[in-house]
């Protein structure tokens, strides 16, 4: 009688394990769509790798040379607020996979109960029952769940940790990116107000000539009118370096009323990518990285759901002492100790555990859509660099030409309208082309900075052991 009792209670155990054996893991991913082996408009031969966020970046800035901006980077670093919320998204990332854990560990509390309680109708008297004493408590991790449970918070911990990288190269690249837009602008304001001075001497000559009746009072006025419309253009660019500074000291994290960054000459060199960069380091990349460990997590919580259905099994034991008299409580006499085991197994839910597997699923398919959209991001975010910074070569040469064409035009005319050989409307139209091509060169140079900056942010990193080649 014994044994057969015995087998009808671990009937449910051995149903189990049976089902256990036949439960499969979730599916396995599909296959990403096949990426190119080298980039379009790359030189020299390219790899693929795997996701690496953990490789060194460096101090891609620094490849710059530029003191200044190696002060603001360090600086946004300190005290950026977006960097300020990704470390503490990662910081309670990392407290739920230590509360996810903990539930796989030994549970042991203490406690102690005071119980007074009477039944009058059964002759039983009013009497109190004094208890203090320790409880044990372990699940066995029978089918994995527990385990998976961890698994994904890990992920979910690894891609925040990569979010935290992705937000910190944001905010560098900002930063730099920032303080270019602000030295090109120094370096067009020192333009225009240059061709200000150069329009103010031409109005003094004007109005000497005016005034001997050489020239009608037409020229001058062409000429005011020439000095009004630049000076307006410097106090534009003086705006739009008023609010890119401004911009600039919320990257740091400064109030932009105290933030002050003096106007200086754009001196600071632009580093070359050189040919054949292994695509190695397009997989430092942490927005790609973050992808998959979120696409990874939500893999393992379709194998937490499928959990569900299979029994949950749990060890308990207590041990203390109980007595109605406090004086007797720890007599060895009053000692109790109890210990248990509880298996539990769905059997009819509504159709809740189903749901929870199609949820999974259903979260599975969205986290694979978007690794597959970061990875074909972080492929565009490269051609797109690689292509602005090829044509941006060519343009920059094409505009040298320009710039000096109209610097021989700008002369001549001067020298030939000093003479009265050919009218001032001739002069102005040179010195506005001149104007107009020199800005142009500026413009493309400040493309240059812009989008060497956003290579290095494509790449998820400098292309070089620890600095980006110069």
């Amino acid at each position: 009688m014994k044994n057969r009792l015995s087998r009808f209670t671990l009937a449910p155990l051995l149903a189990a394990l049976v089902l256990a054996g036949c439960a499969s893991a979730p599916a396995p991913l599909p296959a990403l769509p096949e990426v190119p082996a080298a980039f379009a408009e790359a030189q020299g031969a390219w790899t693929t790798t795997a996701p690496a966020e953990a490789q060194p970046r460096g101090s891609w800035w620094k490849a710059f040379g530029d003191p200044t901006l190696d002060d603001l980077v360090t600086r946004a670093e300190a005290g950026n607020t977006s960097l300020q919320t990704a470390a503490a998204r990662l910081a309670q990332a990392r407290a739920l996979l230590r509360a996810t854990d903990a539930q796989r560990a030994l549970q042991l509390g203490v406690g102690a109960s005071a119980d007074r309680s009477a039944q009058p109708g059964l002759g039983v008297p009013p009497g109190t029952v004094l208890s203090a004493g320790a409880s044990l408590a372990y699940e066995l991790d029978l089918f994995g769940r527990l385990a998976k449970a961890s698994d994904a918070a890990a992920l979910d911990a690894q891609a925040r940790e990569a979010l935290l990288q992705s937000t910190r190269l944001l905010v560098q690249a900002e930063v730099a990116q920032a303080y270019f837009a602000l030295r090109a602008l120094d370096d067009e304001r020192t333009l225009v107000r240059d061709t200000v001075e150069a329009y103010r001497d031409t109005l003094r000559l004007t109005e000497r000539r005016v005034a001997a009746g050489d020239i009608a009072e037409l020229d001058l006025a062409r000429v005011r009118s020439e000095v009004a419309a630049t000076e307006a253009e410097a106090l534009a660019l003086d705006r739009q370096r008023a609010r890119l500074e401004h911009g600039l000291a919320l990257l740091l994290g400064e109030p932009a009323s105290g933030f002050r960054l003096a106007p200086a000459a754009w001196q600071t060199a632009l580093p070359q990518v050189p040919a054949g960069v292994p695509s190695t380091v397009l997989a430092r990349r942490p927005d790609v990285s973050a992808a998959q460990s979120s696409l990874l997590a939500a893999q393992a919580r379709v194998g937490v759901a499928q959990a569900a259905w299979f029994p949950n099994l749990s060890l308990t034991a207590t041990g203390g002492f109980a007595s109605p008299e406090l004086s007797d409580l720890f007599r060895w006499s009053a000692r109790a100790w109890s210990v248990g085991a509880l298996l539990s197994l769905p059997i009819l839910d509504g159709g809740r555990r189903e749901a929870g597997v199609a949820s999974a699923r259903a979260e599975l398919d969205a986290a694979l859509a978007g690794y597959r959209e970061q990875v074909l991001v972080a492929f565009r975010d490269v051609e797109d660099e690689l292509a602005a910074l090829r044509l941006l070569d060519e343009q920059g040469r094409a505009q040298a030409r320009a710039v000096e064409s109209a610097l021989r035009a700008t002369g001549l005319s001067e020298t030939r309208w000093r003479n009265g050989l050919v009218s001032q409307l001739e002069l102005l139209d040179a010195r506005r082309s001149e104007l107009r091509n020199r800005r142009q060169a500026l413009a493309v140079r400040a493309a240059q900075y812009q989008s060497t900056v956003g290579l290095i942010r494509a790449l998820g990193g400098g292309w070089g052991e620890g600095r980006a080649g110069a």
